[in-house]
């Protein structure tokens, strides 16, 4: 039998939104590549991570780490 060892996904992007209890949305930016014409464009993706506690603002930096679903769309904590 294998071993399979899964990475788990890091990211880290700015708070836009708490008002949520227990979640805050958090939006990652990141540098693509153009597939045809080879231009780097900026891509965002908000993603929702699990906050026990609200203790984060909007604006600040943090780092989110993959986990199991939390809810429906809710499949990050937030680690700092």
């Amino acid at each position: 039998m294998e071993n399979t060892v899964k990475k788990t996904k890091t990211l880290s992007g700015v708070v836009v939104s708490n008002k949520m209890k227990d979640t805050v949305v958090v939006i990652v930016e990141r540098y693509v590549k153009h597939p045809k014409y080879g231009k780097y464009m900026q891509t965002r993706k908000r993603y929702k991570a699990h906050n026990p506690g609200n203790t984060l603002a909007v604006g600040d930096k943090v780092t989110i780490v993959e986990t199991r679903p939390i809810s429906k769309d809710k499949h990050f904590k937030v680690v700092a």
